[in-house]
């Protein structure tokens, strides 16, 4: 991805740059002139680089600005002072006032402030563009170490809410996504239904083939599940052989036929665990919709679905109930191995 540069200064200042910075392969580059549009670009699409023309009016208003920007802490700030009046003082005055006027530009929120002398030779153009080319170099290198670190951190993000064993989102996740889902449903006046399910006798299974069988029913069961759900259908491990499932813009009607699809698909097919060994498990269900009165973090909503699960388990297993108290019960099948 290229280095995104903006440049806060006039045509005539965009054309005293180094070539190199023109260099569509290199950068993306962008000038503005005024300060209001500069702000908003920003906050629409923050640059990697920002150039700053100190003799434009509103350049220090920018960089102070900026400076405030928390979250745009990332962002390298070049303050380019080309005003003759400045310059001609800075060759008048002794290396403390320099200094002075340095210290200045970086606290009001420049990262680097750079004297562009006049360019009265090929020397000193070559000089000025050799010192603004070194201070766009910190600024890639502070970019890319940026971009780094948000690669890591969607990363830890991703690892921080995914089962391992199921390749599903975990507990966690459902705890951040269930009240954004109800607030999301709330908001645009939708349906929002909830299926908590969980695999019958499956402690049986454990105990009679090992912890390693047992994993491995529930990685093939939650693949033969994902393929059976909606695109707007989002499973969750909410723990062990317990599940969640949100489906967003969906009714109790909608809800109860993926749920006993759901049902169906694991009951009426064993799962191969290897060439020898099948197993047939059955799951029971418990689903509940949105209510006016369930809270915002979704717990009543949750705690609703997994009354009507236990429900399920206790009438017999291998079943629906749904929050209209739908009982939709189904044979009993043991587990059997082939």
């Amino acid at each position: 991805m290229n280095i995104s540069i903006l440049v806060f200064g006039s045509d005539h200042f965009l054309t005293t740059l180094p070539d190199q910075i023109h260099d569509t392969n290199t950068f993306n580059l962008e000038a503005i002139a005024n300060l209001n549009q500069a702000v908003s670009q920003i906050q629409l699409n923050p640059p990697d680089i920002l150039l700053v023309q100190a003799s434009l009016d509103g350049s220090m208003e920018l960089c102070c600005w900026l400076k405030e920007q928390t979250k745009l802490s990332w962002l390298h700030c070049i303050l380019l002072e080309e005003r003759p009046e400045l310059i001609s003082l800075k060759a008048q005055n002794d290396w403390e006032w320099e200094v002075e006027m340095n210290a200045a530009a970086l606290q009001q929120g420049a990262d680097a402030y750079i004297w562009q002398m006049p360019a009265k030779t090929i020397s000193h153009t070559n000089a000025n563009h050799r010192l603004l080319l070194a201070q766009l170099t910190v600024g890639i290198r502070k970019a890319q170490k940026y971009r780094d670190l948000v690669r890591t951190n969607d990363l830890l993000s991703a690892i921080a809410l995914a089962d391992s064993l199921t390749e599903l989102n975990n507990r966690r996740a459902l705890e951040w996504d269930l009240p954004r889902q109800i607030n999301k449903a709330r908001s645009n006046n939708t349906p929002l239904s909830l299926i908590i399910l969980d695999v019958d006798y499956f402690k049986s299974v454990n105990d009679t083939y090992g912890h390693l069988v047992g994993d491995r029913l529930l990685q093939l069961m939650c693949t033969r599940i994902r393929h059976n759900l909606r695109f707007q259908d989002t499973p969750f491990r909410y723990g062990g052989e317990e599940f969640v499932i949100l489906l967003s813009n969906t009714s109790c009607q909608e809800a109860l036929v993926v749920a006993h699809r759901l049902n169906r698909i694991v009951y009426e097919q064993p799962f191969a665990i290897n060439h020898t060994l099948a197993i047939n498990v059955t799951i029971s269900l418990g689903m509940s919709c949105l209510q006016a009165e369930d809270d915002a973090k979704g717990v009543s909503l949750l705690g609703r679905a997994d009354k009507y699960l236990l429900q399920a388990k206790s009438t017999g297993r291998n079943r629906v109930i749904s929050c209209d108290r739908h009982l939709s019960p189904t044979p009993h099948l043991k587990v059997m191995s082939s």
